[in-house]
């Protein structure tokens, strides 16, 4: 899809308010995948409100070679970039660095010493990981070798018993329908490697999150910068790079080196820049940058414990994820380490971000009328206050549609109709309510319908009815 003009980004909303504005890593929100695509620029971050970014403008790739990079407006590679050469090129390293580098460049720009030139900044730092495909340097996978030889069942209920200790999952609930069965997997070595590349990849994530923090305590910004950490959906359980029989590395690259010019186009690359072929198929162990495979639908079970289904699907294993908010500025002691139960969307960081900053979200900009923001401010549930919010919260993804009022969830997997949940007793999902409470489906249906109409999540698909049966053509 692409990014339309009735709606303004976080960094349009926060201009006027004086903020300077930087992004690094995934931006995927208009065409990106393939050269004639990447001419249109229109939708792109500086195009968008953004004052400096660097990532990839679609949305996945090689770790090692990430493709459609750019800098600013410019299309680069990791190879001919001339500012940022280290000894071994990591995509989830280089997005750190140069948010640490926005960070310390705004600081020395724009920072107190500054006087009337200091301005506050906003920086979104969407890191691809750990997203397929599987890579991480060997050194970082070799930290969890043997980690997850004892299978899918002892994992998930040791992370069941966690999450009770920590106290944010009520055991009542139990635990959704495990996926898959250690002892009857064909290759044990190539499952439990999948999941040592995914846990380095966060490793390398979370150090990367550590230098942002750093680059914030020596520029003295820490104490009043609004920190939200969060991941964008639930577990994936694709299958790239799982089928067909496992490859072999060649002795010797096959194919012609890359000059370092020479782009890579596809989330899936057919050739590393030094001459070898991609691999793929079961087996083949992830990692290096001639590999390309996801971790599969097992061990997404177990990522999203104890909730159903998984990222693209909007039950609770699709959708839910905690949402950590760091303040010390403006969060008061007696508040910080404490859980929050209200619930959350993605649409209140734009509401948040508004009140924070003391923005007025536009109703007009560069000659389109703005649609009104859907979300509301997170700022009194920092401080242990209702959220009092006046409408339901109303979701869609690809044809799956979901709508939480209070402790109410009705929710649908395309094509099939309503199910209805009591999220305060069954968050898991096993029990669906539907059949008993039909006068509460109806009227939350109802809800789902003017909201749809409303904020265009209809029609859906394109050029078909409500539940796709008749469409001709696949959502963007």
């Amino acid at each position: 899809g692409d990014l339309n003009r009735r709606s303004v980004t976080l960094a349009e909303a926060l201009k006027p308010a004086g903020y300077r504005s930087y992004v690094t890593g995934k931006w995927h929100v208009t065409p990106g995948q393939g050269a004639d695509k990447l001419k249109d620029q229109h939708n792109w971050p500086l195009q968008r409100g953004f004052d400096r970014y660097y990532g990839t403008i679609h949305g996945a790739g090689s770790y090692w070679d990430p493709s459609s990079l750019v800098k600013d407006n410019t299309l680069i590679t990791a190879a001919n970039d001339p500012d940022y050469q280290p000894a071994e090129y990591y995509y989830t390293d280089a997005i750190a660095h140069h948010a640490v580098k926005f960070i310390g460049d705004h600081a020395r720009d724009y920072g107190a010493a500054k006087g009337a030139d200091k301005k506050p900044f906003l920086l979104y730092v969407p890191f691809t990981a750990a997203h397929w495909p599987m890579h991480a340097r060997a050194s970082d996978i070799a930290k969890y070798r043997g980690r997850y030889e004892a299978g899918y069942t002892a994992i998930r209920a040791a992370r069941w018993a966690k999450q009770k200790q920590l106290g944010v999952v009520d055991a009542s609930w139990g635990l959704a329908p495990q996926i898959g069965d250690w002892e009857k997997v064909a290759d044990k070595q190539f499952e439990a490697r999948c999941m040592e590349v995914y846990a380095a990849m966060l490793t390398v994530m979370d150090e990367g999150v550590g230098r942002i923090v750093a680059e914030l305590k020596r520029t003295g910004q820490f104490g009043n910068t609004v920190i939200c950490y969060l991941q964008d959906n639930g577990a994936c359980a694709e299958l790239n790079g799982r089928n067909g029989p496992a490859t072999a590395r060649a002795a010797q690259p096959s194919l012609p080196p890359m000059a370092k010019d020479d782009q890579q186009f596809s989330s899936t690359p057919k050739q590393t820049r030094d001459g070898f072929p991609v691999r793929a198929g079961y087996g083949t162990l992830p990692g290096p940058a001639d590999t390309y495979i996801a971790y599969g639908r097992e061990w997404a079970n177990v990522s999203n414990t104890p909730f159903r289904e998984y990222k693209h699907w909007v039950h609770e294993g699709g959708i839910s994820t905690p949402l950590i908010v760091h303040w010390p500025a403006g969060i008061a002691p007696a508040r910080r380490g404490q859980l929050e139960s209200q619930p959350a969307h993605l649409i209140d960081l734009m509401a948040t971000c508004v009140d924070l900053s003391g923005a007025t979200y536009p109703t007009d900009f560069v000659g389109e009328k703005i649609q009104p923001m859907e979300g509301v401010s997170l700022r009194p549930a920092l401080g242990g206050k209702s959220l009092a919010r006046g409408q339901p919260i109303i979701w869609e993804h690809e044809g799956n549609r979901a709508v939480r009022d209070g402790q109410w969830k009705l929710v649908s997997k395309h094509p099939t109709g309503w199910e209805l949940y009591d999220i305060t007793a069954d968050r898991t999902e096993q029990h669906d309510l539907a059949a008993k409470f039909p006068d509460r489906v109806k009227p939350m249906s109802a809800a789902y319908d003017a909201w749809a109409q409303r904020a265009g999540a209809r029609p859906w698909p394109l050029n078909g009815d409500a539940t796709g049966k008749a469409g001709k053509k696949k959502s963007e």
